[in-house]
């Protein structure tokens, strides 16, 4: 469920149903009481079994900091979007959302901790330009994350894919566990992963707020089929710009725009 800023910013915090989803809207608040930096606790103002129940998360605007544990074992968020303001998610603010697909972060998000440790169901994370770390173990155990796109000057803990469908495809070598030992490399990598020109399609769609005439002069240059070609791990491009959260370009249209081009109709 993709979301429009304005769509939103108009509604108060709450449990509601919005768009046939079991949504809360949320905008701060201290949800878990427990001791720093230990699983053990409670969950406060919403109990168990209501916290079972939500289906989709929006973080309001004001909201800067999401504190530790707050989503912990949500087991039934399927959808996060976080507004614009949030520069912080803490340590396993949202550990074992196990049915947790789409994660659509903040602008100027600065920091992940540990936040997404065992999100088993999410398969992409796009990570903005402004956010300088990303903690040890962010997106461990994450079981099928394939995409993790992350700036070249994002600091990368230890451990931050292990266990992940994109470590399972990488060249490194894995324990029976799924764990790996070069982190340097691996964190390398991970950065590097669309480096070279015959990977520029790749690089162009999974960018931070792609461009429609970039993406245009490549495909010209190499045609449709470059939309199809995979990349080492085995995604193309195609399916970056389908799950690229920062993206507002849709391929069919861009598809169209190429056919008129070589027939030299007026667009």
């Amino acid at each position: 469920m993709r979301v429009q800023t304005e769509e939103w910013q108009r509604f108060i915090p709450g449990v509601r149903m919005y768009k046939g989803k079991k949504t809360l809207f949320y905008n701060g608040e201290k949800l878990w009481e427990g001791e720093e930096g230990e699983l053990c606790g409670n969950p406060l103002i919403y109990d168990w079994k209501e916290r079972d129940s939500w289906e989709v998360i929006i973080v309001l605007p004001g909201v800067e900091v999401i504190p530790e544990l707050t989503f912990y074992d949500c087991r039934n968020i399927k959808t996060l979007i976080m507004a614009d303001t949030v520069r912080r998610v803490e340590w396993r603010t949202f550990s074992d959302c196990l049915n947790l697909a789409f994660v659509k972060l903040s602008r100027n998000l600065e920091y992940i901790g540990e936040a997404f440790f065992c999100c088993a169901s999410l398969t992409s994370i796009f990570v903005p330009p402004s956010c300088r770390e990303i903690d040890d173990m962010a997106f461990y155990g994450c079981d099928k994350l394939i995409i993790f796109q992350v700036p070249q000057h994002t600091q990368l803990g230890s451990f931050v894919i292990e266990r992940t469908a994109l470590i399972k495809a990488s060249p490194f070598e894995t324990d029976w566990a799924g764990n790996y030992r070069n982190v340097e490399e691996v964190n390398d990598w991970i950065r590097n992963l669309h480096a070279g020109n015959e990977l520029s399609l790749h690089r162009a769609c999974v960018s931070y707020n792609p461009l429609d005439e970039v993406i245009f002069d490549i495909i010209k240059r190499q045609g449709l089929k470059a939309f199809k070609k995979p990349d080492s791990v085995g995604v193309m491009p195609s399916q970056y710009l389908s799950e690229n959260t920062f993206a507002d370009i849709e391929e069919q249209k861009m598809i169209k725009r190429y056919i008129l081009d070589m027939m030299g109709e007026v667009i």
